[in-house]
């Protein structure tokens, strides 16, 4: 029992910093521990949403050294932004094709490097199938699944359950269905919540 599997759920959104730092620590833990993680779309900024005012775009920049500055020294990563105002909902969509054809994680850490290490518009369909490409999906069955119903819906589905489940922002990681944890959070914290999580699991039985 000692060797259950705990699941975490895991929100995310493609252009979300935290999100792609959070992503990291949970690629260590994964490597650690018996765990099994599920990836969830959200949207920071929806569909539609009107243009970004100019003070909060303002804000983002002058926030960006300090960004940059905590990405490297907290996990060694150097951060190359991509533009703002980028719609990730296509970015999403293409992940749940890509989940079917067992390479989603592939494609998830693909468009997050993307976006913060390369500095693509991951709203342009050429970035998109480039990373399709990278992880082995062919280009026209990809073009065909950003089109098809079935995938928007499941995106749709996971930003309905955030909403039904009161989460506000993101990364936000749940634990074997019960226990939230919010924030770019570093791989030790991760890995004493699973931890504690499974002694609670094995208490309980």
């Amino acid at each position: 029992m000692t060797d259950a599997s705990v699941r975490v759920d895991v929100w995310s959104d493609f252009v979300c910093p935290w999100c792609f730092l959070a992503s990291t620590s949970l690629d260590k833990l994964e490597a650690e521990q018996k765990i099994e993680i599920v990836w969830h779309s959200y949207e920071l900024r929806p569909k539609g949403s009107p243009p970004m005012p100019e003070t909060y775009r303002q804000r983002i920049l002058a926030a960006r050294p300090q960004l940059d500055a905590l990405a490297q020294e907290h996990y060694g990563i150097k951060l190359t932004h991509g533009p703002l105002d980028v719609d990730s909902r296509a970015a999403h969509i293409g992940m749940k094709y890509a989940e079917e054809q067992g390479v989603g994680k592939a494609y998830h850490d693909a468009m997050f490097r993307a976006y913060w290490q390369y500095g693509r518009a991951i709203d342009q369909q050429d970035v998109l199938l480039d990373v399709a490409e990278r992880v082995g999906l062919e280009r026209d069955a990809f073009v065909n699944a950003l089109e098809t119903p079935n995938y928007l819906h499941q995106v749709v589905a996971d930003i309905t359950q955030a909403q039904a489940l009161g989460l506000q922002g993101v990364p936000a990681m749940i634990f074997a269905g019960k226990y939230l944890v919010s924030g770019a959070q570093p791989y030790e914290v991760l890995n004493k919540v699973v931890t504690d999580v499974r002694a609670r699991l094995v208490s309980s039985v």
